[in-house]
């Protein structure tokens, strides 16, 4: 591929590249949560297996309960694993973790982790967890929390089970009786944690959105309250590395809006049942899937081409990080 002319000019240091996947069953965007959703998806991981081989981008697959308690996606997931370098890591989907509450929905919206019974979220991320060292033989450090849905009665109890980097921030994003993303960096930074804990420092690592004019996002989040039209911001006036949000020409117009900002780690994911077909809207078909999978691995071989990187998994920042000298927390509203 031609180096693209277009691109910023070479840095001293790296970019430094997360492509992680939200490993799930399927559902979910129907408006469906259940306690017991198929997982069929799973088994499309090893797809994704030349970027990594061919192109040597690592995943960080963020997997759900119910992947870990399914044998057949277990296999594939060790084969992901141990022939193409996968991280695994933790996802928690609390409707679809034990402990199950009776009046568990089936369809609708879950609970939100801020109105849930400590106590009870507790357990379910340790469900969750635990099942994960089950299957991986050790523990799982890296989190994100489904639904986007972190606020700040997640992260002590993140810190407590051992979790060193969470991505469960999507800056830009506001929702409905939920979490306040909108203000949060791109970039990583450090998470004090609202408790006297220091010996687990948490790094927030952000999956890259950026808004098209930083002063315009302030102004709107200032002025707004509602928490949907606050949100509407991320569909109009925002790009992203998200290969199912955007276009690959808005991809990599956001790279070089990130780099030019001072960036310095890319975050891009989408969800393991955007690969099935007909799982999602934004996926419809095979035709939809093929070209989905051929729009990620051209705009990483694009990445590969035209900058100075350095592919990591999640864990992987995370062992980096205490020479990366990445900020405290910025000051800021919202929960992130």
């Amino acid at each position: 591929m031609k180096k693209d002319a277009n691109a910023p000019s070479p840095r001293k240091f790296p970019l430094y590249v997360i492509v992680s996947l939200d490993v799930e069953e399927e559902g979910l965007f129907s408006g469906r949560y259940s306690a017991a959703g198929g997982v069929h998806n799973v088994a499309l991981l090893p797809r994704l297996a030349p970027l990594t081989r061919e192109l040597g981008f690592p995943l960080t697959l963020f997997c759900a309960y119910t992947v870990f308690d399914n044998p057949e996606a277990r296999r594939v997931l060790a084969f992901m694993r141990d022939k193409c370098g996968a991280e695994i890591a933790a996802h928690l989907h609390h409707w679809s973790t034990p402990p199950l509450r009776e009046n568990t929905v089936e369809t609708g919206q879950p609970d939100r982790t801020h109105r849930m019974d400590r106590d009870l979220l507790r357990q379910c991320l340790k469900s969750l967890l635990t099942a994960g060292r089950q299957f991986q033989s050790m523990p799982l450090t890296s989190f994100r929390m489904g639904r986007w849905d972190m606020k700040s009665e997640l992260r002590p109890l993140l810190q407590e089970a051992g979790i060193t980097l969470d991505s469960s921030v999507c800056p830009l994003r506001a929702f409905r009786d939920g979490a306040d993303h909108f203000l949060a960096p791109a970039d990583p930074y450090w998470y004090g944690g609202l408790d006297s804990r220091q010996d687990i420092r948490l790094l927030e690592s952000p999956v890259t959105q950026v808004a098209l004019a930083p002063t315009v996002a302030r102004l709107w989040h200032k002025c707004v309250h509602s928490s949907a039209p606050l949100d509407s911001f991320h569909f109009w006036s925002a790009v992203s590395a998200n290969p199912v949000w955007h276009s690959a020409r808005m991809m990599r117009f956001a790279t070089r809006l990130h780099l030019f900002r001072g960036g310095r780690v890319l975050h891009l994911f989408w969800h393991s049942s955007e690969m099935l077909p007909g799982a999602s809207p934004n996926v419809p078909d095979k035709s939809a899937s093929r070209a989905l999978f051929k729009k990620i691995y051209s705009f990483l071989q694009w990445l590969e081409e035209n900058f100075f990187i350095r592919a990591v998994t999640a864990a992987q920042l995370r062992d980096a990080a205490g020479d990366l000298h990445f900020p405290e927390r910025p000051t800021g509203k919202g929960d992130w």
